[in-house]
């Protein structure tokens, strides 16, 4: 793993972009603590619009999510009433987050609920737990390895209340 800049020290990025809109290149001025290092960026500057802004963040999303290891070892029975309850016992028993796509199916697979004649049945009832969580887990690794950040990048650009399923990233050292 690189890492670029010593975590503890102050950086101060300064950007210029005096060069005409034409360029294809941005020059930015890095300064940790008393050293200045320049160096240019060899990208379009749409690249910093914030589609393309929200095209990296997709992507270091996607990125992060891929790292993460699909859990081998099943705790316990997790009992739930509601596929979203499941996931947020999940993330708790696991400590992992759950990716965007996996959130917004468990979201859409308790909609489908919605008048049926089992809807106020608890869900450990209707399915076992074992298998549920063996479901989730499926469908995680799925999104986790198989889904283009360009995707992802475009369904949070149209969805407005996107930050209310993308679960908080804190890796753990």
């Amino acid at each position: 793993m690189k890492r670029g800049l010593p975590w503890g020290d102050q950086v101060d990025v300064i950007s210029s972009d005096e060069s005409s809109s034409s360029s294809s290149s941005l020059h930015v001025d890095v300064q940790v603590n008393d050293g200045t290092t320049n160096f240019t960026i060899d990208q379009p500057p749409q690249e910093f619009s914030s589609e393309g802004l929200l095209i990296r963040t997709a992507e270091v999303y996607q990125e992060y999510m891929k790292q993460l290891l699909i859990p081998t070892q099943r705790g316990s029975l997790i009992p739930f009433t509601t596929w979203m309850g499941l996931g947020r016992s999940i993330k708790q028993l696991y400590g992992q987050p759950l990716h965007y796509l996996t959130n917004i199916l468990l979201k859409q697979w308790d909609h489908l609920r919605i008048g049926s004649e089992d809807e106020y049945t608890p869900l450990d009832v209707v399915i076992h737990p074992c298998k549920a969580e063996a479901t989730v887990w499926l469908v995680e690794e799925l999104h986790r390895q198989t889904t283009s950040h360009h995707h992802v990048a475009k369904l949070w650009q149209s969805d407005p209340m996107r930050h209310a399923f993308i679960d908080s990233i804190f890796p753990q050292f």
